[in-house]
């Protein structure tokens, strides 16, 4: 009866979950749709555990144990991927619950913008260059770069 304790308990309560929560209940099965699409549904998956035990002391038998243990899992759809035409996009079904999941989801969006920042700045950089150039050489009269030359 010894091997009753609270961490087996807690380990078969895990164990019996892990049978029912996997990585196709996160990201579920890919659906064909007409027209090529392909949608993925995503879930949010939360769960928590308890358990315990304790050993009785008795007189007559010195392995008396009684404990307990549970889960509760929560399975809670968040949004779909939609694949179509080779671009993925991810539409939420509801409003965003946490910063670090705005944060993750407007990093692509934000590269693209500094990326777009930064390109344009360097092109208007080397046209000022290249302007400033044009107008250094049409103000240096002809003769002054001839003797330059000598």
């Amino acid at each position: 009866m010894k091997e009753q304790s609270a961490a087996g308990i807690l380990e078969t309560t895990i164990e019996k979950v892990k049978n029912l929560v996997n990585v196709s209940t996160i990201i579920g099965e890919p659906m064909n749709i007409d027209g090529g699409i392909t949608i993925i549904p995503v879930s949010k998956v939360t769960y928590g555990f308890a358990s315990g035990g304790s050993d009785f002391p008795s007189k007559t038998n010195k392995e008396i144990f009684g404990g307990g243990g549970g889960a509760g899992v929560t399975i809670t759809p968040v949004a779909f991927l939609v694949i179509s035409d080779g671009e993925v996009t991810i539409k939420h079904i509801t409003a965003f619950d946490n910063a670090a999941e705005r944060v993750v989801n407007l990093v692509p969006e934000m590269f693209d913008k500094v990326t777009s920042v930064v390109n344009k700045a360097k092109k208007e950089k080397e046209k000022a260059a290249s302007n400033d150039a044009a107008e250094y050489v049409s103000a240096v009269p002809a003769e002054d770069v001839s003797s330059d030359n000598k």
